[in-house]
């Protein structure tokens, strides 16, 4: 049955998220990848010259951690739900929860930014 691309998009813009997850797990089981180095690959497949290319590539991407929310709690939730779009609640919950990462996977100019922010706005934290 083969369906073009448009129609395939289509008949995905019906489903639920939570039906366009389990589609997204057999997908990963039955080819054995993950959605995440699938997206990745695009980039990576630039930099096909070698492994010192890979390796690079790999230490330019941070995870930005917040170790803590500091005195100023409300200031960092601020910071938190305008560098990851949560809701106030989530975010909240995530800065009560430190240490957790607010973004991961981000390239290290962007994650440089994201932690001088939150450290201007009280917190502590660290680049992975």
């Amino acid at each position: 049955m083969a369906t073009s691309t448009a129609d395939w998009i289509e008949e995905l813009k019906g489903i639920t998220v939570l039906e366009l997850s389990e589609r997204i797990k057999a997908l990963e089981e039955e080819f054995g990848v993950s959605a995440a180095a699938v997206a990745a690959a695009p980039a990576a497949g630039g930099a096909a010259g070698g492994g010192e290319a890979a390796a690079d590539e790999a230490s330019s991407t941070v995870d930005v951690v917040l170790t803590g929310a500091g005195d100023k709690k409300i200031a960092v939730i601020k910071v938190v739900r305008a560098a990851t779009g949560l809701g106030l609640k989530e975010a909240k919950a995530l800065v009560d929860e430190a240490p957790k990462p607010i973004k991961e996977g981000v390239e290290r100019e962007e994650g440089e930014k994201l932690k001088a922010e939150l450290e201007e706005a009280g917190g502590s934290v660290e680049l992975k």
